[in-house]
């Protein structure tokens, strides 16, 4: 992200009409004691000229000092000289247009320290106030300028953060597709083998499983009713060769269109059929509830087990679909247990603090 030269152009020109309506402010205040025979109409003339007159200091000093901030590349101490050096050359022109110009042109009086005794164009008093007046825009001009690009920073380190949260959720995605392709693969290359007769039934429903995977969950986020249909087409998949299991299947959506992530809520059932039931030599389940209420979804499910599952592959996706949790729901809390005859997963996701993709 490149700075917008409208935006600081901008937040300049608002600052410099602020600074200027300010300082009138302060020295028609001023002007009352200095001038006090001078009528109030005259006195805010004389202020709104003699302020814009001192803008033809100020301003070139402003970007003298923030160009040397910001482009030139001295050491530190060549830095401070300049600054040095500059700031001299604007107290001399701060005094030159205050004493030959402002007051006996502007005012038609001789500048005085004490009302009585002249001024000269350079002493330490009418130096120290012309400094003052110098350093005090100076510090205003540098905060709104160091702010602005603070703000700038800010905002380009939270597109890069964003950039990298999309970089490695495509990368997530992507070791899900081919995870999820060769286990449904296995299991038609089993069926293949016993050359069964639905064969041909379980590579048209992966063929829709798999159009799901490629075009849907390509978006960064889909309905959870699309999500949740895409799971019972893999269901179907799985049934078909697993004829002894039963799964039972509950869902009480309130808002089919609440937007998530895709390919989630499925890596569990997944699981649930890969290192549950696929290793299993009896009758087994699988129990799926899914609800979403008020933004709030709760996804529990329960599968029955026996012996000892692929702890290396189990690892891997269980770590996989964490780090997807972290990075898209922060509101979340997922509890896998394991038991001696069946696993347990409980997820509950609070969409109200959602990441924005």
């Amino acid at each position: 992200m490149k700075s917008d030269p409208r935006s600081k152009l901008r937040i300049h020109l608002l600052f410099w009409i602020l600074y200027y309506i300010l300082e009138v402010y302060l020295d028609f205040y001023w002007s009352r004691y200095q001038f006090p025979d001078f009528k109030w109409q005259i006195r805010l003339q004389n202020t709104l000229i003699l302020e814009l007159g001192y803008f033809l200091v100020k301003i070139p000093l402003a970007y003298a000092l923030l160009y040397v901030y910001e482009k030139v590349r001295f050491k530190e101490f060549l830095k401070y000289l300049c600054y040095i050096f500059i700031v001299i050359i604007a107290v001399l022109g701060h005094r030159f247009l205050a004493h030959t110009i402002i007051y006996p042109y502007i005012y038609n009086v001789t500048e005085t320290l004490d009302g009585k005794q002249p001024s000269g164009f350079i002493n330490g008093y009418v130096a120290f106030n012309s400094f003052m007046d110098l350093i005090f825009m100076v510090g205003l001009i540098f905060g709104v300028e160091i702010t602005r690009q603070k703000n700038l920073l800010k905002e380009q380190i939270s597109q890069l953060k964003s950039e990298k949260l999309d970089q490695e959720l495509t990368m997530l995605k992507a070791q899900i597709n081919p995870h999820f392709l060769f286990n449904t693969l296995n299991n038609i290359y089993g069926m293949a083998l016993k050359k069964a007769d639905e064969t041909p039934d379980v590579i048209l429903q992966l063929s829709k499983v798999m159009r799901y995977n490629i075009y849907e969950a390509a978006e960064k986020t889909i309905s959870i009713a699309k999500d949740i249909e895409n799971i019972k087409d893999f269901i179907q998949i799985q049934k078909i060769r697993h004829r002894q299991l039963t799964v039972n299947f509950k869902e009480d959506i309130d808002h089919p269109s609440q937007e998530i992530s895709p390919l989630i809520l499925i890596q569990f059932v997944e699981n649930a059929f890969k290192h549950g039931v696929s290793e299993s030599l009896r009758d087994t389940f699988i129990t799926i509830d899914i609800q979403l209420r008020n933004k709030i979804l709760t996804y529990f499910i329960e599968n029955s087990k026996e012996g000892t599952p692929h702890e290396h592959s189990t690892k891997i996706g269980l770590k996989n679909i964490r780090r997807q949790l972290e990075l898209l729901y922060p509101l979340h809390t997922l509890a896998v247990e394991d038991y001696n005859d069946h696993y347990t997963v409980k997820l509950t996701i609070d969409f109200h603090d959602t990441l924005s993709l």
